[in-house]
């Protein structure tokens, strides 16, 4: 499974998450462009021409409110590569998380939020919360 994002800015989109992010584009059309992030956890993401005929007519139109996660081996150094040498503005500054994440958020330019994140041991109080294998 994996998400598909209807956009205005196909070639805006692509840019930024090949050129900012590190993806690698799998398939390119017009209209579609399937991406691939890079590392130990792939993570794969499409974008859409928004009026495309293949989507229903009461849908076409750009994506809104979304936020996507994307697992990286090392946060800190995404950080740097992202925002400090690449220029993206970050809508949440590089931090721990008590639930266990360090991460931080910048934005696409559909203004689709991207949380770029790297686990880490959770509080003894949010340890809790999880299934028993799910911080394994």
């Amino acid at each position: 499974m994996y998400p598909v994002l209807c956009t205005e800015k196909i070639e805006q989109s692509k840019d930024f998450y090949v050129g900012r992010l590190g993806f690698e584009t799998t398939f390119e059309a017009d209209w579609y462009v399937s991406l691939r992030s890079p590392g130990s956890r792939p993570f794969e993401l499409a974008l859409i021409a928004h009026d495309h005929p293949t989507l229903p007519s009461a849908y076409r139109r750009p994506v809104q409110g979304l936020l996507v996660n994307i697992e990286v081996d090392d946060v800190d150094a995404e950080w740097k590569r992202v925002v400090l040498d690449g220029g993206v503005p970050a809508e949440l500054e590089l931090r721990d998380e008590p639930f266990g994440q360090r991460h931080f958020i910048v934005a696409d330019p559909n203004g689709v939020l991207v949380d770029v994140i790297t686990p880490i041991e959770p509080t003894a109080e949010f340890a809790a919360l999880y299934a028993e294998d799910a911080t394994a």
